[in-house]
């Protein structure tokens, strides 16, 4: 029995970046001898091990044959038999087909059979074989690598590989859990706009997400675009949710509160009257398509519907304000709210000179709703059914109570101006 680190953790050491997980292959070893050193089975389509121990994943060395379409459509073989080098075969990128001994990772230590170091050096993301056309998945993690390696660029072969199963039809197999994991993990990197562009270049993207690759080219209205084409500002305000940290749930309504603008009417063009509500329904088939959660989904909805007021708010009186907090549901879900005035940030500053730019409209109305959780509604209540008032009527004495708690913070600030 022999033991290698694989994978993401020696990548990771090469490039001298932070390593948070351990991947071990076993080559030489069955299933038997695994159970009886110890370790426990989780795997459920090929044989995967728990270290009685670290609790780190063990798998046995295995190779993969192509049955059918999709990501499911393989035969896994596990044996003895497999070396090392059939399992790094397997892999979907040269730098992640690299392993070391488990009890050294000196030079000489090193299982490198397809020059995974040269290409980290070089900064490539390559291929490891031709198998790679079997897994529509790796052109999705491939995507992603690219929003985490920012000076990595996708080998020539490699994207001409990608086309190739875009176009045989590879893609349109792919499960739903699995493309939106790849997604929501592009999401999260460093820079997400590289994922989405390196989709949109091999096809993949209109296949997956054509609400999306439609915006290219679809103009905006230059005084309040700079950059002018959406697809461009869409990638500039995913740059901006990760360059502020935002979460997720924020990260996928950016990715989508433009939708409508990619059906705005050509002579309509270049404005778009309507697209916040066309954008929230075009949301909904993707959220369906992809099984996207209910928290992102819904965060996404009301950023759809309502970054364009949010953006105006400024200009809102107090009633409106209030109203503008009910449509958000501000009041109920304050930690939400506060997400979607995040998502509305990395919208105003996605634009063409425009990043260094503040958004005073986020500390605004966060101050707006703590005026109208100020109110204290149970006293309210309370009144009403003492004086025999009930039902919508005290629902209407809320209401009123709250605008005049945000007329009385905005009073100040009329003064001062």
């Amino acid at each position: 029995m022999q033991i290698y680190m694989v994978g993401g953790a020696v990548r990771d050491k090469l490039l001298g970046r932070p390593v948070n997980d351990h991947d071990w292959v076993v080559v030489g070893a069955t299933p038997e001898q695994m159970l009886e050193l110890g370790y426990l089975p989780v795997g459920r389509d090929f044989p995967v091990f728990l270290h009685p121990e670290t609790r780190e994943e063990y798998a046995l060395a295995r190779t993969e044959r192509k049955s059918g379409r999709g990501y499911r459509g393989f035969v896994v073989e596990s044996s003895p038999d497999v070396t090392l080098e059939e399992d790094l075969s397997r892999r979907d990128l040269t730098i992640n087909a690299i392993a070391t001994s488990a009890y050294g990772t000196s030079a000489g230590g090193t299982f490198d059979p397809y020059s995974g170091a040269r290409d980290i050096e070089a900064r490539v993301l390559r291929h490891v074989t031709d198998a790679f056309r079997e897994d529509p998945v790796r052109i999705l993690r491939v995507a992603r690598f690219a929003a985490r390696f920012t000076d990595f660029t996708v080998a020539p072969e490699t994207m001409q590989l990608m086309r190739e199963m875009v176009a045989h039809g590879e893609v349109d197999h792919l499960v739903a859990e699995r493309v939106w994991q790849e997604l929501a993990r592009g999401l999260m990197e460093e820079k997400p706009s590289r994922m989405f562009e390196v989709l949109r270049e091999c096809g993949a993207l209109q296949v997956l997400l054509p609400e999306v690759a439609r915006l290219w080219g679809v103009p905006q209205r230059a005084e309040y675009h700079p950059e002018v084409d959406t697809g461009v500002h869409l990638m500039m305000v995913l740059d901006m949710a990760a360059r502020l940290q935002a979460p997720l749930p924020v990260r996928f309504a950016c990715l989508v509160h433009d939708l409508g603008k990619g059906t705005t009417a050509a002579d309509m063009l270049p404005r778009h009257i309507g697209h916040e509500e066309r954008s929230a329904e075009l949301l909904k088939d993707v959220a369906e398509r992809l099984r996207v959660p209910v928290d992102c989904r819904e965060t996404a909805d009301v950023v759809a519907r309502e970054h364009g007021h949010i953006h105006r708010s400024g200009d809102l009186s107090a009633a409106a304000l209030v109203r503008l907090l009910e449509r958000c549901d501000a009041i109920r879900k304050p930690e939400r709210f506060a997400d979607i005035l995040l998502a509305c940030e990395c919208d105003a500053r996605g634009r063409l000179g425009f990043e260094e730019s503040a958004y005073p409209q986020r500390q605004r109305l966060a101050a707006v709703l703590a005026a109208v959780q100020s109110v204290v509604t149970r006293d309210i209540a309370a009144q009403a059914a003492a004086k025999g008032v009930a039902g919508p009527q005290v629902g209407a004495l809320i209401h009123q109570a709250r605008v005049e708690a945000v007329a009385q913070w905005l009073q100040p600030r009329s003064d001062v101006a």
